[in-house]
């Protein structure tokens, strides 16, 4: 087991690619911290899903947005577990449309959620980092913090934030053998795709080398090889899970 006695904290997992990434860390050994927003069934299933593999699980339910939120959650996942190795900055939102009708709001809250949160989230866990002198962080950007796409400029700004923001921390923290990298998917075949017409699917898979969309394995098998210590050498990197884009 690659993960075996090794505790992951991991925002916004209660479902999709979170989730995955949680089950697949879960089957190589580590105990499971998670968020989301609330907790619902959706939630309680996904607890039941991870504890089959054997492991603990905590979760606790905030805005990864707020910092003291934030900071109450790190500290009680260290309280219960004393060491976390790993954290997985997942969570993320979109308001997808043209910037001529963004709203000033829609802006806001795609950048407090999905930048704002890994902020949040390294800066609350460094000194426990720092302390254990190990940790490995893994950020989830996207292809579109690499090359823009129109309707999105809110998302992909806030994902090309992410890599500046994950290159600056591996330079930062590398001395403490912490490590920081980004893994950016392409068109991954989620909850959110599925309701997607297959025309415009295809379209999308016209594009892709692999002609296929990616499953939210391929993005948990990418983030357990950076969680790893197969990976011990790579930090301030961007590991693009596209299929040849």
């Amino acid at each position: 087991m690659l993960l075996k006695e090794k505790t992951a904290f991991i925002t916004g997992a209660a479902r999709g690619i979170g989730k995955q990434i949680a089950l697949t860390f879960a089957q190589q050994g580590a105990n499971i911290v998670f968020t989301d927003l609330q907790e619902n069934e959706t939630v309680l299933e996904t607890i039941k899903e991870i504890e089959k593999h054997g492991v603990k699980t905590l979760f606790m339910a905030y805005n990864v947005a707020d910092y003291q939120a934030t900071e109450t959650a790190v500290k009680k996942a260290f309280d219960t577990f004393e060491v976390i190795d790993i954290l997985v900055n997942n969570a993320g939102i979109t308001r997808d449309t043209l910037l001529m009708r963004m709203a000033e709001t829609d802006w806001d809250l795609v950048m407090n959620v999905n930048v704002k949160s890994v902020f949040n989230h390294i800066k609350s866990m460094q000194p426990y980092f720092l302390k254990q002198r190990k940790g490995s962080i893994i950020n989830l950007g996207s292809v579109v913090g690499i090359s823009g796409n129109a309707g999105q400029a809110n998302y992909s700004a806030s994902k090309a934030a992410i890599i500046g923001l994950s290159k600056s921390i591996a330079k930062e923290l590398g001395s403490r053998n912490i490590r920081c990298n980004v893994i950016a998917p392409g068109f991954i075949e989620t909850e959110m795709t599925n309701v997607l017409s297959q025309e415009v699917k295809d379209a999308y898979y016209k594009t892709i080398s692999l002609k296929r969309g990616g499953r939210p394995e391929d993005v948990a098998n990418t983030a357990l090889f950076l969680a790893s210590d197969l990976s011990s050498y790579i930090t301030g990197q961007v590991i693009v899970c596209d299929g040849g884009m």
